[in-house]
């Protein structure tokens, strides 16, 4: 059972979110991917992230650039914790996206990440499952050690 979503609003962010992949294969998390749209798939996002606990989802990656509407509507629609990651592109170079998902309104958080930085968002997910994973935690130990040295 996938612990972590992952999902992003085109095939297009791909090379970001290839990120979040390495890292959560890195620590052996397991995760599920879906590309989806908050403007042209409304009603399956909101059932994605409905469903997503029952699913036995814990932590939700959202990927989004420009309007970045993506991650919030995710929260919206969930109590997990939801990581989004503004991804850079379009004539504001990602600033606009950033701004879109770190300005949620109050009671809707959005954990946020820097602009295409799907490896930070992955490595925030796999601590917040180290809370309840001593393995995991040690996992991660070990990966601080490692970027010491």
């Amino acid at each position: 059972m996938s612990k972590i979503a992952v999902v992003y609003g085109s095939t297009s962010d791909d090379g970001v979110m290839k990120g979040a992949f390495e890292i959560l294969d890195e620590f052996g998390v397991e995760y599920e991917s879906t590309v989806i749209s908050a403007h042209r798939q409304p009603e399956k996002t909101a059932e994605f992230a409905a469903g997503a606990s029952a699913k036995g989802i814990k932590v939700i990656i959202a990927g989004a650039g420009l309007s970045a509407a993506l991650p919030g509507v995710i929260a919206a629609h969930t109590v997990l914790p939801v990581i989004g990651v503004p991804i850079g592109g379009g004539p504001l170079n990602g600033v606009d996206a950033l701004y879109s998902i770190v300005q949620m309104p109050k009671g809707i958080p959005v954990a946020t990440v820097g602009i295409s930085n799907a490896k930070n968002a992955a490595l925030l997910a796999v601590e917040i499952l180290a809370l309840s994973d001593e393995e995991l935690g040690k996992k991660l130990s070990v990966y601080r050690l490692k970027m010491k040295k």
